[in-house]
């Protein structure tokens, strides 16, 4: 059986120079899309359920890494990477396969010769890549106690108890709160993940909620769910964030 397999990376010079490297194993990679940022690879990984990905690291919107935290469905990932001997220690200690850039012939033919053995040894390398994200990860700075918010030549300080959710549209992030009030944030919606405390949890793409102030949560379509919020606000969260959901508030 062929690994139905996606391309992901930014550069297009990179994902042509794969494609046609891989022609030389057809019988064994099915090549059945590609996506050229991280928030395209993650739809397109979670719709079309590969076997394996071939995946760069710095990409725009999401890099490899944040794409992979968000991901409910993990296929087998091969990396390519131009990053330093710490990270590629890392990779190699978590028996994770990388390619470095640009990727040669001969390393992507070691490569598939890994993903063979893998297959008849029938291994899950789920965990390791988990393993790998938390390794990679870099501290976690000091938790927000408020969110700054600009008001003309004032600063207000918004107090996180006080906000309902985040919610990204178009190219801004908003800030809503309890008494009604929308802000205008500098912040994007991976650094609050970042900086945010552990009850604040993003439920789509576009959007991360208080979970002290849900009030209740109603199973919605194609395992999306409706969050109603304290002030009888309702929120819909994204079908591909619905183990994080249920993680959550254990349903």
């Amino acid at each position: 059986m062929k690994l139905r397999t996606i391309l992901i990376d930014d550069e297009q010079l990179a994902l042509a120079r794969l494609e046609r490297l891989l022609r030389v194993y057809a019988t064994e990679i099915d090549l059945i899309g590609q996506a050229r940022n991280g928030q395209e690879g993650l739809e397109i990984i979670e719709e079309m359920k590969p076997d394996l990905v071939f995946l760069d690291i710095e990409m725009p919107l999401l890099t490899g890494f944040e794409m992979l935290a968000q991901l409910q469905y993990m296929p087998d990932i091969v990396f390519a990477t131009a990053f330093d001997a710490y990270a590629i220690r890392a990779f190699e200690e978590n028996s994770i396969d990388y390619l470095l850039k640009p990727i040669e012939a001969e390393r992507l033919d070691l490569t598939i010769q890994k993903l063979r053995n893998r297959r008849q040894a029938g291994k899950d390398f789920s965990d390791q890549i988990t393993q790998l994200l938390a390794r990679l990860q870099p501290p976690k700075e000091k938790e927000l106690a408020s969110i700054a918010v600009k008001l003309g030549d004032r600063i207000l300080l918004v107090r996180l108890p006080d906000v309902l959710y985040f919610e990204a549209e178009d190219k801004y992030v908003y800030l809503y709160t309890a008494d009604g009030k929308k802000h205008l944030l500098d912040y994007s919606l991976t650094t609050l993940e970042e900086k945010l405390p552990n009850h604040f949890v993003r439920i789509s793409r576009s959007m991360i909620v208080n979970t002290q102030q849900v009030k209740e949560i109603q199973k919605y379509f194609t395992g999306k769910f409706t969050i109603v919020l304290q002030n009888q606000t309702k929120l819909t969260s994204g079908s591909s964030y619905a183990e994080r959901v249920k993680k959550m508030f254990e349903l």
